[in-house]
């Protein structure tokens, strides 16, 4: 690695790549289906790796691809080290890799070491005999256990932290669905296997893993049994240095929800670095929520600006919309009631109690204004932002499916049988299309393409601007002050260039009245802005106040530009 300061102007941008990536989140057996079967594979993502690249992905998430009964999409595994039969075969992965690597597209995986599933031979070792070498990678109590229900992940099918294994006759801690056992990370058999899967990855070729919910990972934090020596978090060093002995620019991208206090820590501290590479924004997600459904930009500028200070060789993800609910619960239970009220209403288009099984433009009602002002904004804030398949053309929800499968349907690629997903029957496919004005006859890939107004064209250029704008992806963060509470405008500024983003959150003209930061003014000539996306100039007051009107939920992005300079 070449890098001697955080703002050293020598550094090679590529020596951090994820820092200014396009992460794209691929669910394998929904995205396309090359042999008719009804399920999306392997081979039919690698046929569309030239769709990505055009679009401007350049790493690509896959969600689990690892054998599974299929009781949580993929997230009850049964072998860490294998690849589920219905998507293809190792070998078709590392075809996949090589495809995407030779379009500059990294790929990383979902890394689900929290549980197994209950199928899975450790655990059917385990519960065979008390004496298995396999009994302690899980965790067991022969007491009954106490009351544990405020304590579950999912509290509409659990009421339990613990279940009782007939076979064995005794109970195992499980802080997800019941046929997901909790693996036993004091057990350093357990830390062997989970070090093994991950060079094992690593050598077929993956850039680094996206992290299942972390906490659960780090230390048991619901029981007094915490075996674990030492920090808890020396766990998750140890897994960062181990990365990092085997490629040194793979990442671990953690799932983390926790309230901004507590996820510093994740990182490694403000000194550290040494934990995970990078976190999921879910405050500032869920803030700007509540700001579109107030129209009032204070909350998400509020989130943004209480982010914990971290290493400089950290960095944060930020999304609007993941593959599970979109959840609200870090906002107090009156915000979240404000979000439902706004963008899901009715019982059926919420889960859990404290989120949506919605996806963006159906609860924006198809508005293209809103959603691109949204879309904007996402790509602006300082961070990696990640889209989840279909995003870029607008896809909606099916909220008959159960659960989080509402937004887990078929990508529609053409206006045809399947929406192009797949030549199977109907009946065959792993999951109905959607249906109405979101289904694949309004809503599809090859009608977008084609169209140079649609919202695919739009996110094409959005992200070829995003990647010409290192400052977004590396530059230090400011929301600059002006009186309107219903835009935010902020600045990212690196290496003596910037760039200001302006959004309007209302759906009221207006014009915005700001000032650019002294340090932005600085030079030998007079700064001026300029539009990247119009590729026209913005005029400036001479002490550098900016006069911007602004269309409902308008949007714009701004360089701050002088005479001469090379950037």
């Amino acid at each position: 690695m070449t890098r001697f300061g955080p703002h050293a102007s020598h550094i090679s941008t590529g020596d951090l790549w994820w820092k200014n990536a396009v992460i794209y989140c691929v669910d394998v057996e929904a995205f396309y289906d090359s042999d008719g079967d009804g399920v999306g594979d392997l081979a039919g993502l690698t046929d569309r790796i030239d769709y990505l690249a055009e679009l401007g992905v350049t790493c690509l998430w896959l969600m689990p691809f690892y054998p599974t009964p299929g009781r949580d999409d993929g997230y009850d595994v049964t072998d860490m080290f294998g690849v589920d039969p219905r998507f293809g075969t190792h070998g078709d992965l590392v075809e996949l890799v090589r495809a995407a690597g030779d379009r500059g597209i990294r790929v990383i995986a979902d890394l689900v070491v929290n549980h197994t599933s209950d199928q899975h031979p450790w655990f059917q070792q385990a519960r065979s005999s008390k004496d298995s070498p396999y009994r302690d990678y899980y965790v067991w109590r022969s007491d009954p256990p106490p009351d544990t229900k405020g304590q579950v992940v999912f509290p509409d099918t659990e009421d339990s932290i613990w279940a009782h294994d007939e076979q064995s006759g005794e109970w195992y801690l499980h802080h997800f669905h019941s046929y997901q056992p909790d693996l036993n990370f004091a057990n350093p058999a357990v830390r062997d296997q989970i070090a093994k899967s991950i060079g094992f990855w690593l050598q077929v070729g993956l850039s680094g893993f996206r992290v299942d919910a972390v906490p659960f990972l780090v230390a048991d934090l619901d029981t007094e049994a915490d075996d674990v020596p030492g920090d808890p978090h020396d766990y998750l060093k140890q897994l960062r240095a181990f990365l990092g002995r085997r490629r040194g620019d793979a990442i671990l991208l953690g799932e983390v929800n926790l309230p901004h206090k507590d996820q510093q820590a994740y990182f490694g501290g403000p000194s550290g670095g040494d934990e995970l590479t990078m976190m999921f924004d879910f405050i500032g997600m869920e803030a700007l929520y509540l700001s579109l459904a107030r129209q009032d930009a204070r909350p998400v500028a509020k989130a943004l600006r209480e982010r914990p200070k971290i290493h400089p060789d950290c960095h944060w993800a930020t999304f609007v919309r993941n593959h599970d609910e979109l959840t609200l619960d870090k906002l107090t239970d009156e915000e979240r009631q404000e979000v439902f009220a706004a963008f899901g209403p009715e019982p059926e288009m919420q889960i859990y109690g404290r989120g949506l099984k919605r996806r963006l433009p159906s609860m924006l009602d198809g508005d293209p204004r809103r959603i691109r002002m949204v879309y904007s904004l996402l790509f602006s804030l300082p961070g990696t932002p990640t889209l989840y398949y279909g995003e870029e053309i607008g896809m909606g929800e099916d909220l008959a499916a159960e659960g989080r499968r509402a937004v887990r349907t078929p990508m529609q690629w053409e206006n045809a049988r399947n929406g192009g997903f797949s030549t199977a029957p109907e009946g065959d496919l792993v999951q109905r299309l959607v249906s109405g004005g979101f289904g694949p006859e309004h809503v599809n890939v090859a009608d977008q393409t084609r169209d140079p107004d649609s919202l695919w064209h739009f996110m094409r250029e959005l992200i070829q601007t995003y990647r010409e704008c290192p400052e977004l992806g590396w530059g230090d963060f400011t929301v600059l002050r002006q009186p309107d509470p219903r835009v935010l405008v902020h600045r990212c500024r690196w290496d003596g260039a910037s760039v200001v983003a302006v959004h309007n959150l209302s759906s009221e003209p207006l014009t915005v009245r700001f000032s650019l930061a002294p340090d932005d003014l600085e030079g030998e000539e007079p700064a001026w802005l300029e539009d990247p996306f119009a590729h026209r100039s913005v005029e400036t007051a001479e002490d550098g106040a900016v006069e911007l009107p602004l269309a409902g939920y308008g949007h714009h992005w701004l360089r701050v530009r002088h005479d001469g300079q090379r950037r």
